[in-house]
């Protein structure tokens, strides 16, 4: 007779292993993405108890810097792939320079955007604001752009830690940000604890505040700390040779990042004709869409983090197990997010309005919302394991033919020209959103096997 011992623990890259290894990275990710999400709502709640100009202006305001941000962030985050192959393969020297250099971009970045910033007398006259607005604006703007450097830098340092499977470093330090942004921006907007009164432009200097403070911090944490000793972190000049990858693999990431803003941001531009009552219904599902988008992108980073370490180290089996672990998770997790959102759809919608009509449109269209989520977990799954392996300039096309072509221009159509029926309205906006999510999700989904399969015949 025969005895068995206690059951084997599952191997480093075993499907169990990988799951739990995905999931430890994304919990740290997924807080602090809410918490600098939640700057944001800070600034918001708080403006729109200083008066409506100051509403008006800083949501203005941070519309037009978040489109900025946004794209000079993709740029950047072409570090992420670039890092974690080099952890994958042990090469800590390359780590240390191509971070030194991913410094100097987001600086070079900032210029640029910053001018874009600090002038908006060059186009403000093109949204026809109410003149006390635009004065407010270009305030605001001016102080955001002296952040912009700030914001970019410290985005290099987050995308080193993640790459480097440390992302509790920088939610520590994100937390703490809105700790401090919480009490500098209700100073500075309604000019309490001894600050001046500001209103909107109070919240732009306290992100500005903000940003530098994580940007010293996180700079001399990586200056002192032992465990970066290892990368050989020394001040250098821009070199070429090592940013020339990183801007070949970032452009057409920040196009993809700016398909992706600009598509809802043009939506909300459509629903505008809609009405009041439609616009609130619309803004209310819109930002449940962005809470529930947490999700699904921080399992997305993590799965794309720890496949570029598979494949710096020359592990096409564990990145392909790890790849394909993660797209399940983030299925699963969109799948039960999208239930539990539609289960509780009524008392989610109390929450947010006491306006019957804005209710009323908001139930209209959750159903849409959670068929939309599921195609955004399976394309944000797909879209980052195929930069994991520094494929960028696909998913670019893909999101303009899904997301601009059948999302916006075909949701035009559906919603105001009456194709397939009468007009559907917002419905309709959402609707062809959702087809062309589903649309990216194959098509990447498809391009990624293709990849998987070239790598297995040694072509790629």
């Amino acid at each position: 007779m025969t005895r068995s011992g206690p059951p084997a623990r599952p191997g480093p890259g075993s499907p169990p292993s990988i799951a739990r290894g995905i999931l430890d990275q994304a919990r740290p990710i997924y807080v602090g993405q809410v918490a600098v999400m939640l700057y944001a709502v800070v600034d918001t709640v708080l403006t729109g108890h200083a008066s409506a100009t100051d509403l008006a202006a800083m949501g203005l305001g941070t519309g037009v810097y978040s489109s900025v941000f946004v794209t000079l962030l993709g740029v950047l985050n072409a570090l992420s792939p670039i890092i974690g192959q080099h952890h994958g393969g042990g090469r800590h020297t390359a780590i240390g320079v191509s971070y030194v250099q991913g410094l100097w971009l987001a600086l070079l970045l900032a210029v640029a955007g910053g001018l874009f910033l600090a002038f908006p007398e060059l186009w403000l006259g093109w949204i026809h604001a109410p003149p006390e607005v635009e004065a407010l604006v270009t305030r605001y703007l001016r102080v955001l752009a002296v952040a912009m450097p700030a914001a970019l830098m410290f985005r290099v340092i987050s995308v080193l830690n993640v790459a480097v499977a440390r992302p509790h470093v920088v939610m520590r330090m994100q937390v703490a940000g809105l700790a401090l942004k919480v009490v500098l921006s209700y100073g500075l907007v309604f000019g309490a604890l001894g600050m001046p009164r500001l209103g909107a432009v109070g919240g732009a200097l306290a992100s500005a505040v903000v940003f530098w403070t994580l940007f010293v911090t996180g700079w001399v944490y990586t200056s002192r700390d032992p465990f970066y000793a290892r990368f050989v972190i020394v001040k250098a000049r821009p070199r070429w040779s090592v940013l020339r990858e990183q801007v070949q693999l970032g452009i057409p990431m920040g196009l993809s990042y700016a398909i992706e803003a600009t598509s809802f941001t043009f939506i909300t531009l459509m629903v505008a004709r809609l009405g009041t009552s439609v616009m609130a219904g619309h803004q209310i599902v819109s930002n449940l869409a962005a809470l529930c988008f947490m999700v699904p992108l921080s399992l997305a980073v993590a799965t794309s983090t720890l496949t570029a370490h598979a494949i710096g180290a020359e592990d096409p089996e564990r990145a392909r197990r790890t790849a394909a672990t993660g797209i399940r998770i983030a299925l699963i997790a969109g799948a039960s997010l999208a239930l539990a959102v539609w289960t509780l759809r009524h008392p989610i919608v109390r929450a947010y309005t006491s306006d019957a009509a804005a209710g009323a449109v908001a139930l209209t269209l959750v159903p849409f919302l959670a068929v939309f989520h599921l195609f955004d977990a399976l394309q944000t799954a797909v879209g980052f394991v195929l930069r994991a392996h520094k494929r960028a300039v696909a998913p670019t096309v893909v999101y303009a033919l899904a997301l601009w072509g059948v999302g916006l221009v075909g949701g035009y159509q559906v919603a105001f020209r009456g194709v397939w029926g009468p007009p559907r309205g917002v419905t309709g906006m959402w609707l062809m959103q959702s087809v062309g999510l589903a649309l990216a999700g194959a098509l990447l989904l498809g391009f990624y096997l293709r990849v998987v399969a070239r790598r297995k015949e040694g072509r790629a």
